[in-house]
């Protein structure tokens, strides 16, 4: 295992969660483009082609949210 991998999971887990949290941040900040694998691509030009051909069958978010929590 990587040393500073080991170091890190022997903090104590809010530790953890505070060095997750300030790396998201540090990503984040990033100007740095993310790379969006051609599968993601793919799926998100399905969906949309999809919500084109059928407008009605999308909901709102906060409709989504509430769905998604009663679950």
């Amino acid at each position: 295992m990587n040393p500073e991998l080991s170091r890190i999971l022997d903090l104590p887990l809010p530790d953890q969660l505070q060095l997750v949290e300030d790396l998201w941040d540090h990503i984040a900040a990033s100007k740095e483009p993310l790379p969006v694998p051609d599968w993601q691509k793919d799926e998100l030009d399905r969906r949309k082609r999809n919500f084109e051909a059928n407008p009605d069958s999308a909901i709102p978010w906060d409709e989504a949210k509430k769905r998604i929590r009663r679950q």
